[in-house]
């Protein structure tokens, strides 16, 4: 290879390495998918933000957004009302922003995180001083689940 060539070829790929180092550091994005008329569901977002993590929320079908958690392996015992993605984790339901946060920290082997149900206190879920205790769990590759954190 000459230096011309040599010198292009950096400069072309400056740009990209540049941006792979500045997105690192960078809080990765949770796409959130939820139905467009649920209130709690934007308390668990807000939440998020408040948080500090970065989200995108997309307003899909209830038929659409069942269809898709079963694809990426949410039985009905795991299920919630909202269903996210982060760095190639599922997360299901009111899970609070820390556990998300220790989650993409450790990265353990596992589809995700989930809070089932809809547990009174969890993030989005406030009701005054009402709270019940629950758990985030674990989902593993096989399915199978494990407390990841409790809470409450």
């Amino acid at each position: 290879m000459n230096r011309r060539s040599f010198l292009l070829t950096a400069a072309a790929t400056l740009p990209l390495a540049t941006g792979a180092l500045a997105t690192t550091d960078a809080t990765p994005l949770i796409e959130v998918m939820k139905s467009p008329s649920c209130g709690c569901c934007t308390g668990w977002v807000d939440h998020l933000t408040t948080s500090g993590l970065q989200t995108e929320v997309r307003n899909v079908a209830d038929d659409q957004l069942w269809q898709m958690k079963s694809q990426l392996g949410i039985t009905d015992a795991l299920a919630s009302c909202h269903t996210a993605m982060v760095a190639g984790y599922v997360i299901e339901g009111h899970v609070p922003a820390q556990d998300i946060t220790r989650l993409l920290a450790e990265r353990p082997d596992a589809l995700g995180l989930s809070v089932p149900g809809m547990p009174i206190g969890s993030p989005g879920m406030e009701m005054g001083d009402d709270t019940e205790p629950f758990a985030t769990l674990l989902i593993r590759p096989d399915g199978n689940s494990e407390i990841f954190a409790r809470h409450g």
